[in-house]
């Protein structure tokens, strides 16, 4: 089933608001990864002031999930409160992924190209031409 979820950013304290909304809501978190976690290569090194920083987490509430990351700190420059979120699209299959990535960044900006990640999910960003970001994936080993 087609859905959307709220993806927040926050600046260095993605982890506090996360335990807080959980505090609230309660539940488990689905998922914690740090920038650290994320293999580097030539062209590209996790400063050592990112490693322990929220690259993403998740946690249920209701039928919904709220997801979040810290911005690293190449991008800390550019955050401003308001700004802090995408909307994230879970597909229901990699065709439907690249048919909403598409529609969505016509007039507007790919961030990151449709690809297959690291931890699992076919996933993209991008910014429509209205200055909303998105993120869409989609996940083959999710259970529906």
């Amino acid at each position: 089933m087609l859905t959307t979820n709220t993806y927040l950013n926050f600046k260095n304290n993605c982890e506090a608001a996360f335990q807080f909304y959980k505090s609230v809501f309660g539940g488990e978190f689905i998922h914690v990864g740090r920038f650290g976690e994320m293999p580097e290569n030539e062209n590209y090194k996790v400063p050592d002031s990112d490693k322990n920083k929220i690259m993403h987490i998740s946690l249920q509430i209701g039928q919904s999930v709220l997801m979040g990351s810290d911005c690293g700190s190449a991008y800390e420059a550019g955050f401003i409160q308001g700004n802090n979120f995408s909307i994230s699209v879970n597909a229901d299959s990699k065709e439907d992924a690249d048919r909403y990535y598409a529609g969505l960044s016509n007039g507007g900006a790919a961030t990151m190209p449709m690809n297959q990640t690291f931890w699992g999910s076919y996933f993209g960003m991008l910014t429509d031409p209205f200055g909303v970001s998105w993120m869409i994936s989609f996940d083959q080993h999710a259970t529906k």
